[in-house]
């Protein structure tokens, strides 16, 4: 099955300040970071409906959410997966949470594919539930302790273990259409706002066979 692409919004530049004609000055104008771009925002809801490239959703909060889907827009839905599919070595993406332990336990384990390893990278504060964190790395040793499993990650240089309980659910990726689109459909958007507040998504993961992105 054909692996679908993760969208991943990156953009820097510097802005030079212009020459000058004639001769330069003897300390050259320092150059100047265009303004930050805005994080990409994360829209958690189900869809009302399909209107040509424009997805209605009400989103988790209430709120309705109007988003364009770009012309080559990838439709993402998840399947299940155990324990005993994920790998040393598989690229992982997992939100998390401190448990009363101490140990951060994953909500949920989703195994990536080759062409999505490196997006993402890091472990950073998620809005998933308070003081949840996603981690995107690769896995390497995977301990069994008690009824779950600790997997040890890298990124970045780093490392992690998280607690895979026994009843962590696990997901991998396949790739789907804008069939799948459908009222009532439960959806996990990541894309930019522009600054008039329209939302174009690259990537929509949607529900299927009753499987929400619990992400």
């Amino acid at each position: 099955m054909r692996k679908s692409s993760l969208l991943v919004v990156a953009l820097a530049g510097l802005v030079a300040l212009p020459a000058f004609a004639q001769a330069p000055p003897a300390t050259p104008p320092a150059a100047q970071p265009a303004p930050p771009a805005s994080p990409p925002v994360r829209i958690r809801g189900t869809i009302d409906k399909l209107d040509g490239n424009t997805l209605a959703i009400k989103s988790r909060d209430g709120t309705s959410v109007s988003v364009t889907l770009a012309d080559n827009v990838q439709v993402a839905y998840l399947v299940k997966k155990t324990m005993a599919d994920i790998k040393s070595g598989d690229y992982l993406a997992s939100t998390g949470i401190k448990g009363p332990d101490g140990k951060i336990h994953a909500i949920e384990v989703r195994i990536l594919p080759e062409a999505l390893r490196g997006a993402g990278e890091g472990q950073y504060p998620w809005d998933l539930k308070p003081d949840t964190v996603m981690t995107n790395a690769t896995a390497g040793t995977i301990t069994k302790e008690g009824a779950g499993n600790i997997v040890s990650v890298t990124y970045k240089g780093n490392t992690s273990d998280y607690t895979i309980d026994a009843d962590t659910p696990i997901f991998t990726y396949a790739q789907g259409d804008k069939t799948l689109l459908v009222p009532g459909a439960a959806v996990f958007i990541v894309a930019p706002k522009k600054d008039d507040g329209s939302i174009t998504a690259a990537r929509v993961t949607v529900e299927k066979d009753g499987v929400k992105p619990p992400m």
